[in-house]
């Protein structure tokens, strides 16, 4: 089953304790669609500016991700400036965004792909999620991502999403700031009551809470040793968790559970180099190996 993801391709610079990078590949739909393309084949909704480095294009191509949909505007493209401090690696600083040809970027899709039965709104203006949902035609599967500022300054727009979505992905932070709730439990449970079946909680280096009316649990991050870059870590677990599903035919308990070790062990190499250095290179036996030994801390 295929998988259409609509978010941001960006070009990023990041500095970290580690070193920094300038004008590197991210964006929130390249970071899922990295990580999503192991199990499915992946379709990206986006728009970039005519300064788009054209080895960036060549380079998601080579790892077979779709880029039917991904639009050139009239304009520069998408950028990040950000930085994390060596004493809060979970939080970005945001020094600088350019919005580039993002501003009143309105998504066209192929006509063969508005059936895709999997849909993933990444981190984007909910408005600009709003208008990609609205195309297609009888969704099997609707994730949505979103963050502080869209929480700040859209939240009717959030909400009536998350009204019409199957799985909210979000972190500890956005999710008390949306819920009012300090307490995670009380807070996921205000969540599924805003409409969402299925929430994934991320809490970074302290792993994941899943919750749903009838599965709840909770599994720690893979032990890091080194983390170097953390930028695009929650899309990355997002695209396995939801990339996963996608090629399954029944979600139950079983299916929830290995997708989040499939998110997390996939996020784990991702904040191991700068942008997409980890991700772009790996393999299904090294996630498969280093998912066993996820599934050995956590006793499964």
């Amino acid at each position: 089953m295929s998988l259409l993801v609509l978010g941001t391709v960006a070009l990023d610079n990041v500095k970290t304790p580690s070193g920094k990078r300038r004008n590197m590949l991210g964006g929130s739909a390249a970071h899922f669609a990295m990580s999503a393309r192991f199990f499915t084949q992946v379709n990206l909704v986006a728009v970039i500016g005519k300064d788009f480095p054209g080895q960036y294009i060549r380079f998601l191509k080579s790892r077979r991700i779709n880029l039917a949909s991904l639009r050139v505007g009239e304009g520069k493209s998408f950028r990040w400036n950000g930085e994390y401090k060596k004493e809060d690696l979970n939080s970005a600083l945001t020094l600088a965004t350019e919005l580039g040809v993002l501003a009143g970027f309105i998504p066209q899709i192929e006509d063969h792909q508005l059936v895709i039965p999997n849909i993933f709104l990444a981190n984007i203006d909910p408005d600009i999620q709003i208008g990609l949902l609205q195309k297609m035609k009888k969704p099997k599967l609707v994730g949505l991502d979103s963050m502080n500022l869209w929480i700040n300054t859209k939240v009717r727009s959030l909400r009536k999403l998350l009204k019409i979505v199957d799985l909210f992905v979000v972190n500890d932070a956005e999710a008390r700031l949306l819920t009012g709730e300090h307490n995670l439990i009380r807070a996921t449970r205000r969540l599924r009551s805003l409409g969402p079946e299925l929430i994934v909680v991320k809490k970074g280096e302290h792993g994941v809470l899943f919750y749903s009316d009838s599965v709840k649990f909770s599994f720690p991050s893979y032990p890091v040793e080194e983390v170097v870059d953390p930028t695009g870590a929650g899309d990355t677990f997002a695209g396995g968790f939801m990339g996963y599903l996608s090629k399954e035919r029944k979600i139950n308990a079983k299916a929830l559970k290995k997708a989040v070790l499939y998110g997390t062990t996939i996020a784990s190499f991702n904040v191991e180099g700068f942008g997409m250095e980890k991700t772009s290179r790996l393999t299904m036996p090294k996630i498969n190996s280093r998912m066993e030994q996820l599934r050995q801390f956590i006793s499964l």
